[in-house]
This record gives C-alpha cells, structure tokens and sequence, in this order.
C-alpha cells in the first residue's frame, strides 16, 4: 500500500530572518511533500519571500485559525504542523509515513529537543516528552501530525488564545492512536533566551500545571502575558 500524501503546513508571523532557510530545509528533509505557508500577515515580508519555495496563503491572525486555514487549501491525505523555527532530524519524516502506515493511527508527535546545555533546557523538553506520554497532550514545537479524516473528526485547532495544540491533541487520541515517536525535532531556544532560561522553563512549567489542573486556556494566557 502507497504512503499517504502527507501536507506539511506552517504557520507564520514575522518570521522573515529565517523562513527561506527552513523552507529550504523541510524541501531537503521531504522532497516532493507539499508546503503551505499559513501567514497571519506579517509585516516584514516573511510572505514574498516564503513563496518561491511553498504554497503561500493569508489567513486570519491566530495560530489555530492560520493552521486550519492551511490544512483547508492542503491537498495531502495527511497534516504535519510545524513551526518556523524547527529543525527536523533526517529520519523523521520516515517515521512519521510508517506510522501512518498503521490503520490504528490517527496521527502523533515527535520528541522535542532545545539545542543548548543547561539544566533549564533539560527540565524543559525532558519534562515536555514525558508529559506527551503520562498526560497526553502535546504542544505545537513537537510537530504534531494527523490524518485529514481524524483532523477533521477532532473538530480542527480550536481558536484559543493559549493551548489550542494541546487541546487538539487530547481530541485527536479519541480517534485513534496518537503516539509520540522517538526521533527529535529541535526548536528555536529564542524563547527561552529572550526572557532567561530559568525563568522561561518555570513560566511554562507553571502554565502546564495550570492546565493540567484544568485552569482554561483563556486565564493561562492571561498568565502568559502577564509572567513573560
């Protein structure tokens, strides 16, 4: 049986300083896969430049309404979320079509890595793994992926101001099997530079908690701006 026809979908805003080298490299790591960019308007030419290398669309501002917009025009039998600044290991998009292969699988994650030393980094993705597994939810920085069917049948991102990925990932293992495979994808430690690694890790920490504890996706944002 051939491999799905996977869609890679990437929401963008302002992300003109690297967006052409990780389009680059998603056309590297998976040659021939579709590439839709979601922009939520940006204001730096992150647009212009993203649409010789991918399909380029506008979509309202908001993380879940740009990936849901994105996953409207795809054409693929499957949906790879991934944010700008990612790096992907070379045997992820292997593991993500064998998965895939398995009828039972409704889509997944990926491990996720934070290429800096540092106690903070450690706690932060270590921590984020386990979480995948012992809560089951996952965030959008480990690139979640779903079938079109179980996309649509977990109701698309909601449009929340904070958590919409793990939401749609608790949604997502009610149509199936949703594991966390083994291969890491590296995010960006902008994040967590800007604003101090101890402090970062510890906001999130907290905001993790929260939602565990079902604090509602709004109060955690209001957390989120007013903690970082």
């Amino acid at each position: 049986m051939p491999a799905l026809a996977v869609s890679i979908i990437v929401p963008t805003l302002n992300e003109a300083a690297g967006i052409e080298g990780f389009l680059r490299h998603l056309a590297e790591r998976c040659p021939g896969w579709e590439i839709v960019v979601a922009d939520g308007g940006s204001e730096d030419g992150t647009a212009p430049l993203a649409a010789p290398l991918a399909r380029v669309i506008i979509a309202p501002r908001g993380r879940a309404r740009q990936m849901n917009a994105g996953a409207a025009v795809a054409g693929g039998e499957a949906f790879w979320f991934l944010h700008a600044n990612s790096r992907l290991p070379p045997e992820a998009p292997a593991a993500l079509t064998a998965a895939l292969e398995v009828p039972e699988v409704a889509g997944g994650c990926f491990r996720l890595r934070l290429p800096r030393r540092g106690l903070a980094y450690r706690i932060a993705d270590d921590l984020g793994n386990l979480g995948v597994d012992v809560f089951g939810f996952a965030l959008g920085d480990h690139g979640i992926f779903a079938r079109r069917s179980a996309f649509e049948a977990a109701g698309r991102f909601s449009d929340l101001p904070l958590m919409e990925d793990a939401e749609f990932y608790r949604a997502l293992r009610k149509q199936g099997r949703a594991p966390q495979l083994r291969p890491r994808i590296e995010t960006s430690p902008r994040r967590w530079e800007a604003r101090g690694p101890g402090r970062t890790t510890g906001v999130y920490l907290l905001l993790l908690a929260g939602y565990c504890l079902g604090v509602s996706p709004p109060r955690l944002a209001g957390w989120h701006r007013r903690l970082l």
